[in-house]
């Protein structure tokens, strides 16, 4: 089953202005429920416009985006949208405002008119679900939280609405490796156990290359390619015409390459390209 549908999308910033700026420019393509895919492109190439479409944060100009079969142009849908997909953009932290880490979570099933029992039934689930221990930190305030701490309390906050679809803005901005390793882990459990359906826009191409099933490269609001990952990065000149970085296996695999050894295909995680150096073995491999 399709998760979303994109059809013909076009979008323009101050329109019939002086400062008109078209973001997106007749995008077509698909997710499929249960899918992990990712959006790439370089800053101001469209990609948060396009996501902003998926629970009609952004108002359809032109175009068709469906979720679930279900239109995103219909004002009476928007409510079932924004409970389906959740969206957690770039430094999610700043928008936490609650007194404490539990009301702040149970601001969204607030809103969705849930009893309080309910509430607090999800609220505990999405507090445990981020990997933070619900009982010590549900009367703290949210403020009093280490960075990692706070930006795990802003996605409990999403999936407290228990949506089917989780879109995540650069989820590891502005975080130290240590805690960019958590937050990934986190994503990929999460996809296991809450969110089927993931979408993922990231700079970092050696994060979105281990974690997507396929990668949509958008380029000035017009859609370059959607392919896996190492049929992409397979790809020098799309690559390099997009002013996007390889993989760092990608990069070390090139490299490789140009002292002849041959590899059957594109690495794009370490671990792929660790495999495809054991495997070598002969001089066959070398020209």
């Amino acid at each position: 089953m399709l998760a979303i549908e994109v059809k013909n999308l076009t979008f323009t910033y101050s329109k019939k202005t002086p400062y008109e700026k078209k973001a997106l420019d007749n995008v077509n393509f698909e997710i499929r429920e249960g899918e992990f895919f990712g959006i790439v492109g370089a800053t101001g190439s469209g990609k948060s416009t396009l996501v902003s479409h998926f629970n009609a944060l952004q108002k359809i100009q032109e175009g068709e985006v469906n979720v679930f079969g279900i239109s995103t142009a219909e004002k009476k849908t928007f409510r079932e949208l924004r409970g389906l997909v959740g969206m957690v953009f770039q430094y999610p932290e700043y928008q936490l405002f609650e007194e404490t880490v539990a009301r702040d979570v149970a601001f969204g099933p607030k809103n969705m008119k849930l009893s309080g029992e309910e509430i607090e039934v999800r609220v505990k689930e999405a507090i445990e679900a981020v990997s933070l221990d619900y009982e010590d930190l549900k009367n703290r305030s949210p403020f009093d939280l280490s960075g990692g701490q706070k930006r795990r309390v802003a996605i409990a906050g999403i999936l407290a609405m228990r949506p089917k679809i989780l879109v995540l803005d650069e989820p590891t901005a502005g975080l130290d490796p240590a805690g960019r390793k958590e937050i990934l882990a986190l994503v990929k459990n999460l996809q296991k156990t809450m969110c089927p359906t993931i979408v993922m826009i990231s700079h970092n191409m050696d994060e979105i290359s281990e974690l997507a099933d396929r990668i949509l490269m958008l380029n000035d609001g017009k859609v370059q390619a959607v392919l896996p990952p190492n049929e992409l990065f397979a790809n020098k000149t799309l690559i390099s015409e997009s002013g996007l970085d390889f993989p760092t296996a990608t990069i070390i695999q090139n490299k490789l390459k140009e002292k002849g050894f041959k590899f059957p295909s594109c690495a794009v995680t370490l671990e792929q390209l660790s495999k495809q150096i054991l495997n070598l073995g002969g001089s066959s491999h070398v020209s």
